[in-house]
């Protein structure tokens, strides 16, 4: 799914959705639950001709279905992997998850890619800004490309509306919350979740984030 020109929602990743930038950089944001590469890489193949041309894999945050497909396409495409510092220990295997998402990490276990560096404030890889946005994970990580948000799990996207994930998930909502307010300062015209739709700037935006 093209979302502007060169920026694009790869089908094959329905369920921690994964972002393919066109740009002398090549950059993919997140990398879908385990056992994807594949798929990602014959979507990017047919989109881009070529996976050499991906530079940067840019991850938002430490859950497994963001995390799944890093290594094996680090491998294909001798891309860095850059994560936020505070997630590299889970990333790696350092720390347990805490909570529910410890039972998973024990049901799915990616392997473990190479981290080529962790994001400094106000970063930039080319075009695409990092923004700290912690409360989901400890360091978890929004980025912005021109006029377009990738929110990670900040909130998702259901049947048109925008919610945060359940609690359960979040690792400090009140965090959280105060990360989400961040989003209403910037200049976008399209949010990204990774989990939902692409949602274009409106009424149901405007709305939902009046509440932080």
């Amino acid at each position: 799914m093209e979302i502007i020109e060169n920026v694009y929602q790869l089908d094959c990743a329905s369920h921690g959705h994964v972002f393919f930038i066109r740009s002398d950089q090549g950059i993919l944001i997140d990398t879908g639950m385990p056992g994807l590469a594949e798929k990602i890489l014959a979507e990017l193949e047919a989109l881009d001709g070529t996976v050499q041309h991906i530079k940067k894999i840019l991850l938002t945050h430490h859950d497994i279905d963001h995390i799944g497909n890093a290594k094996a396409l680090q491998e294909a495409t001798q891309a860095e992997v850059w994560a936020p510092h505070e997630d590299v220990p889970y990333i790696i295997g350092e720390k347990n998850r805490p909570g529910i998402k410890r039972i998973l990490q024990t049901m799915a276990r990616p392997p473990k890619p190479n981290i080529s560096g962790s994001y400094q404030a106000n970063q930039c890889f080319g075009e695409v800004r990092v923004i700290h946005a912690p409360g989901h994970t400890p360091g978890h990580t929004v980025f912005q490309y021109r006029n377009v948000l990738f929110i990670g799990d900040l909130f998702q996207e259901v049947r048109g509306k925008l919610d945060l994930l359940p609690r359960f998930l979040i690792w400090d909502q009140e965090e959280a919350k105060r990360s989400i307010s961040i989003i209403k300062e910037l200049q976008y015209d399209w949010i990204c979740p990774s989990h939902g739709m692409p949602i274009k700037r409106g009424t149901v935006t405007e709305e939902f984030l009046k509440n932080y």
